[in-house]
């Protein structure tokens, strides 16, 4: 009989299968790690439909659109909707898209209204390519300009009329309180929160909409949208949060325990400045909302007493209520400003920065939300990129040879995948596309990448002879130091010129290399430990924990703790960053992760009036110091370094009472073998 041929059909079949299992099995070796983004030709094709000929030559706005929300307050909103050659919006239905801001519509408005100008969007794209910085001191200055080309100013900022012109209606709204929408603000609370879904709903039923609808917007708008994906309303179909955070207490309002003393007042300023511009075109008509005027006289400075009250109440016996609500977890406030990812059966697409000031939340709004990455028959899905990024330039990075696409690229394919049904490949992306410091853009299949253990570093005493600046010069080892010694370290202001004080500015501060990209300047205020040379790459993923024991004059002390990358030329780089103070170090074991053999990886500090803990002059006090997840890979040649400060101004000092308990004194850290200092740090090979 003679042999059986193999059709060139069938033998691709086998030899497909084959390179399967060969590619399977490296997959697994490599811990399932690819080294860039996979750019499809979906991708290319993305990025073409985006940036080509739309539907639609134009759009039209309609400015202050009221909506009445049930308790009868009025919100205001700007309608965008596309238009033909002769200017008529279309009679067919189409998915509707809600932004809720509030940073006032009228920015929003004021930003689409100069990139509409012929031109000026392409030049500021070319100027932002053009304008290489690399190489130089300002190298900062030129990364946040990327922001330009990136997509963020579509995606965060503005309005994408190239998205509106696509077939889309937008509809961007003051959030109540704010712009020139009616009533008090009420910061992610409740009332905020159900405000949201009415929009929502209100978008799905007018004429202009198929019932379809989106979210779109960045950092407290991004917020929103997951708020509405918690307790979602039917219409709601997609969300693509950029730079979003979850819980906000840990990450910008009281961080470790520490106030939130950069990013907090200039966000609260931001915002209770533009919610006093009143609408001057209802003046001129004579239609202007006296009601707006009596709510914004009525409170002018929303949420100011709390912050002025974190930073003077002498004694925590004597807060006042609205610092009380602070430190109770229980209370509106706290539930308000507390996300629950856990909650979203939404579709999600979520983007973050390691260095943002939601750096915190990124992976831990990913991993809470209780969808597949890859679903079958089409079913809803979660997806995840994170930039080498900080809160003001979301997106740079993107769109080049190696990463992924733009922002507002992502976003378009997104929103077209899951509002308009179109099989346009997003389901491939990822879904997990992260930078991946000290090297480039990888996939994943989730995040921390599997393969990684976490493993104790300790920190010792004996000298690794790399730096001559720091307050002491300690190592990174593999075993506890052989005796015990005590190490002394002062409050200092040298972190003023660090990356920690670039991502409490939301990166305003990054644009000088010497403070922000190193980290030599701010350890002349530091305890440095760091580790021998790697001899291969060696990967870190995931959350880090900082378990230290200390020792206080006082009864209270604050610690902020940097793990970097030093290279062979002696650059410190931060990767990620953890504070806290030591009286907030109780632990919530039910919201806090360990190793297997029982070291916290990820603790959770309630960060209450009710787990307050203060601690004894004299007797250590161990603390668990938790240290942002993030993705990096040591090259050969460099080593791991640990920073330890007794202070982390401006971007955040400790509650008042709390300051004057420590009295800014001198902190000491003990190195004792039985009782060990040591970072607990994930990495896929030993350091």
């Amino acid at each position: 009989m003679a042999p059986k041929r193999c059709s060139a059909k069938s033998f691709r079949v086998v030899l497909g299968t084959a390179l399967a299992v060969v590619v399977t099995a490296g997959l697994a070796m490599s811990a399932t790690r690819a080294p860039a983004p996979a750019l499809t030709s979906s991708v290319e094709e993305w990025t073409a439909l985006h940036d080509g000929p739309q539907p639609f030559p134009d759009i039209r706005i309609e400015s202050d659109v009221p909506i009445t929300m049930n308790d009868g307050v009025v919100l205001k909103a700007n309608v965008y909707r596309p238009v033909d050659a002769a200017g008529r919006t279309p009679e067919t239905p189409m998915p509707a898209l809600v932004t809720v801001t509030p940073y006032t519509k009228l920015m929003a408005n004021l930003i689409d209204s100069a990139l509409a100008v012929p031109g000026l969007q392409p030049l500021t794209v070319d100027l932002a390519n053009r304008f290489n910085l690399s190489g130089t001191p300002i190298s900062g200055f030129g990364d946040l300009l990327h922001a330009l080309d990136g997509g963020t100013v579509q995606t965060v900022l503005g309005v994408d009329r190239k998205l509106v012109r696509s077939g889309y209606t937008l509809v961007v709204v003051d959030v109540r309180g704010t712009g020139f929408s009616q009533g008090a603000w009420d910061t992610l609370g409740a009332r905020e929160q159900l405000d949201t879904r009415e929009v929502i709903e209100w978008a799905a039923r007018q004429s202009w909409s198929d019932g379809n609808v989106g979210m779109t917007g960045g950092s407290y708008a991004g917020i929103n949208q997951l708020r509405a994906a918690e307790d979602a309303p039917p219409p709601l179909k997609a969300i693509f949060p950029v730079v979003p955070g979850s819980d906000l207490m840990r990450d910008v309002v009281a961080p470790g325990g520490g106030v939130g003393a950069t990013f907090l007042p200039m966000w609260l300023n931001s915002i209770n400045r533009a919610k006093m511009v009143p609408d001057v075109s209802s003046m001129l008509r004579g239609t202007f909302d006296w009601a707006w005027l009596d709510e914004r006289v009525s409170d002018p400075l929303t949420n100011y007493d709390l912050l002025v009250q974190a930073l003077t109440t002498p004694a925590m016996d004597e807060m006042q209520p609205e610092l009380e609500s602070a430190l109770d977890e229980s209370s509106a406030f706290r539930q308000g400003i507390l996300g629950r990812p856990e909650r979203i059966t939404v579709p999600t697409f979520v983007y973050g920065g390691w260095h943002d000031i939601f750096a915190n939340s990124a992976t831990t709004i990913y991993n809470a939300i209780p969808l597949p990455a890859a679903p079958p028959a089409g079913g809803a899905m979660k997806k995840l990129v994170v930039g080498n990024t900080y809160h003001a330039n979301p997106g740079a990075g993107t769109g080049v040879a190696g990463a992924p696409p733009r922002l507002d690229v992502l976003q378009r394919a997104w929103l077209d995948h899951w509002l308009k049904g179109i099989d346009n490949g997003i389901d491939d992306f990822g879904p997990v596309v992260v930078w991946e410091q000290g090297g480039s853009w990888v996939t994943l299949p989730e995040f921390p990448q599997p393969g990684v253990t976490h493993r104790r570093v300790y920190l010792s005493p004996d000298a690794s002879a790399t730096t001559t600046a720091s307050l002491h010069d300690g190592s990174l080892t593999a075993t506890a130091p052989a005796a015990a010694r005590t190490l002394t370290v002062a409050p200092g202001l040298s972190n003023a010129c660090s990356r920690d004080a670039a991502q409490g500015s939301a990166g305003i501060a990054s644009a000088l290399d010497v403070c922000a990209k190193d980290s030599r300047v701010a350890e002349t205020d530091a305890l440095t430990f760091t580790s021998a040379p790697v001899a291969a790459d060696t990967v870190i993923s995931g959350p880090i924990n900082a378990h230290l024991t200390t020792v206080y004059d006082t009864t209270d002390g604050y610690w902020s703790v940097t793990v970097n990358d030093v290279a062979p030329d002696g650059t410190s780089t931060v990767l990620s960053t953890g504070q806290l103070t030591a009286s907030m170090r109780a632990i919530d074991e039910t919201r806090s992760t360990r190793s297997a053999n029982g070291d916290l990886t990820a603790p959770f500090n309630p960060i209450t009036a009710a787990s307050h803990l203060p601690v004894v002059p004299g007797e250590p006090v161990a603390l668990d110091i938790a240290v942002i997840p993030t993705q990096a890979v040591l090259r050969p040649g460099h080593r791991l370094r640990v920073d330890v400060f007794a202070a982390n101004a401006p971007k955040a000092v400790p509650f008042r009472p709390l300051l004057n308990a420590s009295e800014l004194k001198p902190q000491h850290l003990l190195l004792d073998p039985n009782a060990p200092s040591f970072l607990n740090i994930p990495t896929d090979r030993p350091l």
